[in-house]
C-alpha cells in the first residue's frame, strides 16, 4: 500500500468540492471494502475523504417513504426495530451479509459501492477488464465457479457481491445523491451497471458524486418474505445465488411479487417477467417450480458456474415457498 493523505470533511458540500479539486481522491467511510482493495493494490488513491463526520446516518419514516442516510451502519439498520417491522426483506438480507463484525463498520453507501469479489480483480498479476482495461479477463475460460449467468459480456462476468442491494432493487429503492452539478435521484435498478464494454464501471454515479441517502416507498409487503442465501458455508462468505422474495397474499392469491437475485449478474438482478407471471396466480408448489424455471430464463453458465442455471431455479422455488408459508 503507498502512502497516502487522508481530511475530515465536515460537510457534504465540502467533501464534493475536495473531490472537484483533486480527482485523485476517493471518500472512505467504514473502509471495510477500500482498505483491502488499497492493501492489495488494487486502487491507490493519492488522498482519502473522510466522511464519518457528515450527518447521513439518519433512519427516518417519512411520509409515503423511508429515508436511510448512506452512513448508516449496516448494522444499525439491519436491527432498527421499525425496519425489522415494516422493511423485514431489507433487514434480512443485511443480516445474511458479511460477519457481524464488518456489519458494524460497514455503511449503507460503501455496500452499495463494494467491488466485485473476483479473484482476477484481487490478483494484479492476472488479467481483469475491470482492474485494468483492455487487459483481458481471466474468468472467461479460467476459474469462474462464482461468476455470472446473466448480462455477461466478452469483457467481464463478475458478479456484484452485496446481499443488500439486492433487497433494494426488489424494493423499488431510490437513491439519492450529491455533487458539484447539484442533487439528483437514480432508480436502484439503474444504480449499477452491466459490465458491457466499460466494466471497469460498476455504477452510474459521476466521478465526484457523493450518495446521502437511500429513500424506499411505503409497501405491505411485511409478513410474506424471504432471503434465501445459498453459499459454500454459512459465515462469512459471499452468495453462490441468492433470492430476494416479498409477496402480498390474500386467500393465498398472489396480489403483488417482488423478486430480485443476487449471485448471478454484475448487478442485482431484477425479476420482473417472474414477478408479472405470479401476479393473480394462486400460491402453490408447481406455480413456484414454474417460477423458478422462468427466473432463470436466459442464463448461461461458463463451465464451473454451470450449476447455478438448476441452483438458481430451485432456490428461487425455495424462497417463493418460504415467503408464502409466513
Amino acid at each position: 500500500m503507498k502512502n497516502f493523505q487522508i481530511i475530515k470533511a465536515l460537510s457534504s458540500s465540502s467533501a464534493v468540492a475536495s473531490i472537484t479539486k483533486d480527482t485523485s481522491v476517493m471518500f472512505i467511510a467504514g473502509g471495510t471494502n477500500l482498505v483491502d482493495l488499497m492493501k492489495k493494490n488494487v486502487v491507490a488513491p493519492d488522498k482519502l475523504i473522510d466522511i464519518n463526520a457528515l450527518d447521513l446516518k439518519k433512519i427516518e419514516f417519512l411520509n409515503g417513504k423511508v429515508s436511510i442516510g448512506a452512513l448508516a451502519k449496516n448494522s444499525q439498520v439491519a436491527e432498527d426495530q421499525s425496519i425489522k417491522e415494516k422493511l423485514p426483506l431489507l433487514a434480512l438480507a443485511l443480516a445474511a451479509g458479511a460477519s457481524q463484525q464488518i456489519r458494524h463498520m460497514a455503511t449503507v453507501g460503501g455496500n452499495m459501492l463494494q467491488r466485485t469479489r473476483c479473484p482476477y480483480f484481487y490478483n494484479t498479476d492476472m488479467p481483469c477488464n475491470k482492474r485494468v482495461p483492455k487487459s483481458g479477463c481471466g474468468a472467461i475460460g479460467g476459474t469462474n465457479r462464482m461468476a455470472a449467468v446473466f448480462g455477461t459480456s466478452d469483457s467481464c462476468i463478475a458478479v456484484h457481491p452485496s446481499d443488500m442491494c439486492v433487497a433494494l432493487a426488489a424494493l423499488d429503492a431510490t437513491v439519492l445523491v450529491e455533487g458539484p452539478k447539484g442533487k439528483r435521484q437514480i432508480n436502484f435498478t439503474d444504480f449499477h451497471r452491466l459490465p458491457g464494454n466499460t466494466p471497469e464501471k460498476d455504477n452510474t454515479l459521476e466521478i465526484r458524486e457523493l450518495i446521502t441517502s437511500i429513500e424506499i416507498p411505503d409497501n405491505n409487503f411485511t409478513k410474506n418474505v424471504h432471503y434465501l442465501k445459498v453459499r459454500d458455508r454459512s459465515s462469512y462468505a459471499f452468495a453462490l445465488v441468492s433470492v430476494a422474495v416479498a409477496l402480498e397474499l390474500k386467500n393465498n392469491v398472489i396480489s403483488n411479487a417482488k423478486l430480485a437475485m443476487g449471485g448471478v449478474a454484475h448487478k442485482p438482478w431484477r425479476l420482473t417477467e417472474t414477478e408479472d407471471f405470479l401476479k393473480g396466480k394462486t400460491a402453490s408448489e408447481d406455480i413456484f417450480k414454474q417460477a423458478g424455471k422462468l427466473g432463470m430464463k436466459g442464463a448461461r453458465g461458463y463451465g464451473d458456474n454451470d450449476f447455478k442455471l438448476t441452483l438458481g431455479a430451485n432456490a428461487i422455488t425455495e424462497a417463493l415457498t418460504i415467503a408464502a408459508s409466513k
